[in-house]
């Protein structure tokens, strides 16, 4: 992975972070970020959320002896940035509040979470869609508060492109996961393997490939070598165990490299990643959400950033979810946050 200068340019607009859900990590790892001072050059990040959430994963911190106290300032637009005082958590607030939150059990599913959440994520994209910040990273949401709130997205991706279009900018997005070793782009994300096994079609596989090529150059590689990953064990073995790669992968492929993407593949998927740590490939396209997830997890959540490709705004992510069984108690490791802040201002900075 191409390393770029973290400095954000003055001009270059800040980075906005959403709250996740409120019962979660996603608060204490925002918190700790802000309380080691590694959210990135002073007065370029804000946060999106409830201010009482915030200042309850704060003090779930300052019960250990060795964390100072970490003021909340309360922001009304992100031109006040500026007027921060240094060592203060930026907060802006969501178009919908629940200070009540923060009275609630923490890891519980709760639909009051899942409409927070949401609300945080919408309020960003339409910042982003103004140009007010450069890129949104979000703290982790859970999917069943989500849909317990009544939102018909199954994860983040789906709703950033729908409510992207809601700001006349449609966009057909892909989710990569990503390390220092390896890049992983997926066709199909957030349904049952029999669902995706089904969306792997010839259509998805050629624009997958044309997403991963043309979002590449924002990360340095204008050029990249893509490994496509068969769906079929042994990338179907000549036929032997399903048609997939004959019928709908390999002609994909075949497709993308007339328009000079270098596509290579279907290869076996068992491998495919293997090659690509060593350096043979510089981005696998996988077939389906845990294909090609479990191998960058693998290596270490706490370095995996989620990157939503496609949109026309910079969106990065932890890789790990809202953790419900270590939420409150002060654990919680901000590191994937940390390099999903450090990606988004380098994925910014090359779009400006």
């Amino acid at each position: 992975m191409a390393h770029l200068d973290p400095v954000q340019s003055p001009a270059t607009p800040p980075v906005v972070v959403t709250l996740g859900d409120a019962l979660g990590i996603g608060p204490e790892i925002i918190v700790r970020a802000f309380l080691d001072g590694r959210t990135g050059p002073a007065g370029q990040t804000l946060v999106i959320g409830e201010p009482a959430v915030l200042r309850r994963a704060a003090a779930v911190w300052r019960q250990r002896a060795d964390v100072p106290e970490l003021p909340i300032a309360v922001i009304d637009s992100v031109a006040d940035l500026p007027l921060v005082p240094p060592g203060a958590l930026p907060v802006l607030l969501p178009s919908w509040r629940c200070p009540e939150l923060a009275q609630a059990p923490w890891g519980t599913v709760d639909a009051r979470c899942g409409r927070l959440a949401a609300a945080c994520i919408r309020d960003a994209v339409a910042l982003a869609s103004r140009g007010e910040v450069s890129a949104i990273v979000t703290a982790p949401i859970h999917k069943e508060a989500l849909f317990a709130a009544g939102e018909p997205y199954p994860g983040h991706t789906e709703m950033l492109a729908a409510e992207s279009a809601l700001h006349g900018q449609p966009a057909d997005v892909r989710m990569m996961l990503a390390n220092e070793e390896l890049k992983t782009v997926l066709v199909t994300v957030h349904c049952a393997l029999r669902e995706a096994i089904e969306r792997v079609t010839f259509d998805a596989v050629l624009s997958t490939l044309r997403i991963a090529h043309a979002s590449a150059a924002r990360w340095g590689q204008p050029t990249p070598r893509i490994a496509v990953a068969g769906l079929n064990p042994h990338a179907g073995e000549g036929g032997l165990f399903g048609r997939e790669e004959i019928e709908v992968i390999a002609p994909a492929i075949a497709a993308a490299r007339a328009e000079g993407i270098d596509a290579r593949g279907p290869y076996a998927p068992d491998t495919v990643f293997m090659r690509a740590r060593t350096g043979e490939f510089d981005v696998v396209l996988a077939m389906y959400h845990d294909q090609g997830l479990i191998p960058v997890k693998y290596l270490g959540v706490e370095q995996g950033v989620n990157v939503t490709l496609g949109l026309p705004f910079v969106r990065t992510s932890p890789d790990h979810g809202t953790a419900f069984d270590v939420a409150g108690r002060g654990v919680a490791d901000a590191s994937s946050l940390v390099a999903a802040l450090a990606m988004a201002r380098r994925l910014a900075q090359r779009s400006a």
